[in-house]
């Protein structure tokens, strides 16, 4: 009969001992299509991309990006909730921390890309407020 003491030491020799088989779960990310909000007719409502589907446990790289037509804030909580954040880049400036933003928000035109990996599935709606009736909303899919 094994001691618990010599069990739990036991396990963290084995767990120590393969370091170099533990999975980076942030390289080898999906690039996504882009979620652009406008278009370059000068329809301020136009969204490239409504659904987008994931699977929990992956790496993405999303850029959202402003056409520069209205003022858009991107709200999506229950995905930002389940997803672990790598970073958030604005114009090759990166932004680390450890937990979810609120909101995005444009106010002129530019691209915002957000690095994550999805921690659980789900439905997660997203939405630009205040616009949601012109058709500005989507789902991210995350089996």
């Amino acid at each position: 009969m094994i001691k618990p003491s010599a069990a739990l030491a036991a396990a963290f020799l084995a767990f120590a001992a393969t370091p170099s088989s533990a999975v980076d779960l942030a390289k080898n990310r999906t690039t996504l299509p882009d979620l652009v909000l406008g278009d370059k007719e000068g329809n301020d409502y136009a969204v490239s991309q409504k659904d987008y589907e994931l699977e929990a446990g992956k790496s993405y790289q999303l850029d959202i990006v402003s056409n520069g037509g209205k003022e858009y804030k991107f709200f999506s909580p229950e995905l930002f909730r389940h997803i672990w954040i790598n970073q958030i880049v604005i114009n090759h400036l990166e932004i680390h921390g450890p937990g979810a933003p609120h909101h995005l928000e444009w106010d002129d035109e530019g691209a915002i890309r957000i690095e994550f990996v999805v921690i659980r599935p789900g439905n997660f709606k997203w939405w630009i407020d205040g616009l949601e009736q012109r058709g500005m909303t989507g789902t991210f899919k995350v089996k």
